[in-house]
């Protein structure tokens, strides 16, 4: 079984080989150094696919004045560079732009390594390239073995010359071909000679330096053991695609401890090339300790971002650790991460440093157990200035004042200690100045205790030890004491310091998780994107003192500032969230590309934000942007920067897909009301224009004779038709009036018995066959309601009555007052309403299930209780005692009872006259 898994594709690889399929393919001519022919080749082969037909395009190809391949690039469509100006120089660089506007099949760039002028969208070419192999164009390129980020220090190391300008080897590796252009070193050595590789003035430097036979072979044997390892992964990625048995090495994890130190770099190429030979994952890890962090510089954190940002781009997991116990820490990552072996480097400092405190590749081969240990030579290296700065930490002032304050404590001592000097053992004076110098290290640290302690020592010695006023000991004894008073203060002032900072560590992260934690809790309950956007920029915003903006896809996916934070602005708050003209285009680029961009990094580093996607499983949500300014970032700040946007892409997405659930349930509701309005209005508006067409069609055949009461019985259908397609069109309108919220009330008083009678006439014949009885109490209170709207809801009540009594039955109305509500309810005489049925009737479109189905929309009682409902009223329905159904519904009375209007209402009905109005 272990077997058959390890022979399983790799999901990751599935996943990238997805990946490759939509976007453009990379090919590699790689040499061993200039001039052994890598432009020229990948010309020709440009040449072959212009010829079967592909449409390609020179991007940036560099002749070095090289006729050959002058003449090969004359005949092959070129696009215009772009030009900039660099202190007072005009130069050249790939418009990169025109590129993906006119997108050519396959386009050509040279030097792969190059790093652009000032003011182009990248810093590094290979980060062009890789923006047009995601827009699906492909790429040829050329690139040395020597520009390889993993080879840099073993290019050094044979050649003495540290190249400076790199390419990542995760970037090569992603390559879909990589060709090897080779010659041998007589040949490449004539040609340099011949001047085809550099100029005249340029080639004895070169033999004698770099393009040395010894230094040429090195780097052939480099250029194909890189090769034969890509052929070797390719092949094995093939065997593991198909399932082919081949020997498959166990999986391995190399671990590489990194620090501070400017040889990190080396070791973390040193682990890369370790975990690729034995095919492992490959992980870096650095130890936070208090006693290194704080000490630490913006050179030397700048350095541990860098050798970092390295880790990551070699492919390499970051995990970073805080504790006091380096060589306890690294074992335990080991341990809980399954590392087979670890590489750290060897030390540098002297025999006595490593005999004081020990050697930490001796514990660590000690307790290393089953794992291996790598020890790596290091060499110096000149450092190169990182693009991404980051800024120490705010380091408290130094002050004198803890200095003097624990001086003038020493100061009372000795006064004190003098007083009683005929009272007092040189012992118990000794154990007074002990006093100052522990106060001083628990409440100031390690340099104020030193200074007290010394001054401790010298006031005890000149004033209390034989010879009195001098600093001339004559007791042996007392040089112990002065031993132990310098012991104590740096013991206790170390320690003391030591805890300091570890609070303030602890604080800082307490910080760092409380914020996260107000941060998430916010924004845990809300699911409107406009909100949330509004709580993320306020809350990072006031977290790190800084501008910033959030921005969306609007409804055509354009990207725009959805909200914004000022610092400066009234409580934090911005009225138009907008972005200039030059950031929007960065943001822009990191919307379509969905990488880092702007301040601090090294893609468009002149823009003033530093922009971040927000993306969840590899889609995007939006785009975060911080105003950098002058400003640096502290490490902590970028983390927290990180953790907030990976949190604010989570929000993001769930707000979208609550709207994008609701606007499908909205659809679903909406296809379903079609639907059922469909088959019900079919039915409802079919039967009685059926109805009307055959009487209409009965009355204008002029061959039959009809008797006058035939006659009447059709118009009389027509007319009972019609008013049947009135009440299901007027249905129709009230429903689609309720649904859109154009329901309005008009207010006035109204009379319940006058609203009874108008619905009673209304009905017309259509309650001629059926026993109609009133029970209105006497001296109802007036109303203030919508008159015609009430009447609509007895109609509907009405004629959903008729519908289910048999003719001739009883149909009781009945109004009477409880409290502070008027009770209208109409009961028929049917068979009732089922029991599970009970509370669905008012659903549109519902009718209940009874023997005899009645006809309808299903829409009478669903607009009743919309209008009761607007009224602020209720409606219900019950089965009554004898039978039948009985729908009831209330009216809210006016606070005064309407006795005001009741009677203004009957003193003018005494002079003949009725007023209703206020």
């Amino acid at each position: 079984m272990p077997k058959e898994e390890e022979r399983r594709p790799d999901p990751q690889e599935l996943l990238q080989r997805i990946h490759r399929e939509n976007r453009g393919r990379l090919t590699v001519f790689l040499g061993a150094a200039a001039g052994v022919g890598k432009t020229y080749t990948m010309l020709e082969a440009a040449h072959s696919r212009l010829a079967e037909g592909v449409q390609v395009a020179v991007g940036w190809v560099e002749t070095h004045d090289r006729a050959e391949t002058g003449k090969l690039l004359e005949r092959l469509p070129r696009i215009a560079p772009k030009v900039l100006e660099y202190r007072g120089r005009i130069l050249t660089e790939m418009d990169i732009d025109a590129i993906l506007a006119q997108r050519p099949a396959l386009v050509l760039v040279d030097e792969l390594a190059h790093t652009n002028v000032e003011g182009s969208r990248h810093i590094r070419r290979f980060q062009d390239v890789g923006e047009l192999l995601n827009a699906g164009i492909d790429v040829y390129t050329t690139l040395n073995i020597q520009h390889i980020e993993s080879l840099n220090d073993v290019v050094a190391q044979i050649t003495g010359i540290i190249v400076r300008e790199t390419v990542p080897d995760f970037f090569v590796e992603q390559a879909d071909s990589i060709q090897l252009i080779d010659i041998p070193p007589e040949d490449l050595i004539k040609r340099l000679k011949d001047g085809k590789v550099y100029i005249s003035g340029q080639v004895q430097q070169a033999l004698k330096s770099f393009f040395r036979p010894g230094n040429i072979n090195a780097l052939r044997e480099l250029a194909l053991r890189f090769t034969a390892g890509r052929v070797d992964q390719d092949m094995a990625e093939y065997m593991r695609l198909h399932r082919i048995n081949g020997p498959w090495p166990a999986a391995g994890r190399v671990m590489v401890c990194i620090s501070a130190s400017p040889f990190s770099a080396q070791l973390i190429r040193a682990a890369h090339r370790l975990a690729k030979g034995l095919r492992a994952d490959f992980l870096a890890v650095y130890i936070d300790t208090p006693s290194r962090r704080f000490p630490m510089g913006e050179k030397e954190q700048d350095r541990v971002w860098r050798n970092l940002r390295l880790a990551e781009e070699l492919g390499g997991k970051i995990v970073t650790v805080a504790g006091n116990n380096i060589v306890g820490e690294i074992l335990t990552v080991a341990r809980n991460e399954n590392v087979t072996a670890v590489v750290i480097g060897k030390p540098r400092h002297s025999r006595w440093r490593e005999f004081w405190q020990g050697s930490l590749v001796d514990k660590l081969i000690r307790r290393s157990e089953g794992i291996n240990i790598y020890v790596i030579q290091s060499k110096a290296e000149t450092e190169a200035h990182s693009a991404i700065s980051t800024a120490q930490p705010d380091a408290p002032a130094a002050s004198w004042r803890p200095v003097a304050e624990g001086l003038l404590m020493t100061a009372a001592v000795t006064m004190l200690s003098w007083l009683g000097r005929e009272h007092f053992d040189p012992v118990n004076t000794a154990l007074l100045y002990v006093l100052p110098i522990l106060f001083s290290a628990v409440r100031w640290g390690r340099r104020p205790s030193y200074i007290t302690a010394l001054a401790s020592v010298l006031a005890f010695n000149f004033l209390f030890t034989p010879p009195l006023l001098t600093f001339t000991v004559s007791d042996v004894r007392y040089l112990l004491s002065f031993s132990i008073f310098l012991v104590i203060s740096f013991v206790v002032g170390g320690r003391t310091e030591t805890l300091r900072k570890e609070v303030r560590l602890t604080r800082q992260r307490e910080t760092s998780v409380r914020t996260l934690y107000d941060f998430s809790r916010q924004i845990a309950a809300i699911i409107d994107v406009t909100r949330i956007a509004q709580t993320f920029v306020r809350h990072v915003g006031v977290a790190i003192g800084r501008n910033t903006v959030l921005l969306l896809p609007d409804d055509k996916g354009q990207l725009a500032a959805e909200a914004h934070y000022d610092v400066s602005g009234p409580a934090g708050q911005a009225a138009q969230p907008a972005l200039p003209a030059a950031e929007q285009a960065v943001a822009n680029w990191v919307w379509a590309n969905g990488q880092v961009a702007g301040r601090s990094t090294e893609t468009l580093p002149g823009a003033e934000f530093l922009f971040v996607p927000l993306t969840v499983d590899r889609r995007m949500a939006g785009v975060f942007g911080i105003e950098m300014g002058q400003q640096k970032m502290t490490q902590e700040e970028r983390q927290l920067i990180y953790a907030w946007a990976g949190l604010a892409a989570i929000a993001v997405e769930r707000g979208n897909l609550t709207e994008a659930a609701r606007q499908a349930a909205l659809l679903k509701e909406s296809e379903q009301l079609r639907t059922a309005l469909f088959n019900s209005v079919s039915h409802e508006l079919r039967t009685p224009l059926a109805a009307i067409s055959a009487a209409a069609a009965a009355l204008l055949d002029t061959e039959a004779h009809y008797s006058a009461e035939i006659r009447r019985e059709l118009l009389e259908t027509v007319k009972d038709s019609a008013n049947r397609m009135e009440r299901v069109v007027g249905n129709l309108l009230d429903t689609a009036r309720i649904e859109s919220g154009m329901l309005e009330l008009k207010i006035d008083w109204c009379d319940v018995e006058d609203i009874v009678g108008t619905a009673i006439r209304r009905m017309g014949e259509t309650t001629q066959n059926y026993l109609l009885r009133t029970r209105i109490s006497p001296e109802l209170p007036l109303l203030r309601a919508d008159c015609v709207l009430l009447e609509h809801v007895l109609v509907n009540l009405l004629d959903n009555a008729v519908k289910y009594s048999p003719p001739g039955a009883e149909i009781i109305i009945a109004a009477v007052q409880s409290g502070p509500e008027i009770v209208v309810s109409v009961q028929d005489s049917g068979s009732g309403i089922p029991e599970q049925d009970m509370e669905k009737i008012f659903e549109k479109f519902y009718r209940a299930r009874q023997a005899v189905q009645a006809a309808g929309t299903g829409l009478g009682l669903s607009i009743c209780k919309s209008i009761v409902e607007a009224h602020r009223g209720r409606i219900w329905a019950r089965n009554g005692p004898g039978g039948g159904a009985v729908v009831a519904f209330t009216v809210p009375v006016p606070e005064d009872g309407g006795k005001t209007l009741v009677k203004e209402a009957e003193w003018n009905d005494g002079k003949g006259t009725q007023n209703f109005s206020d």
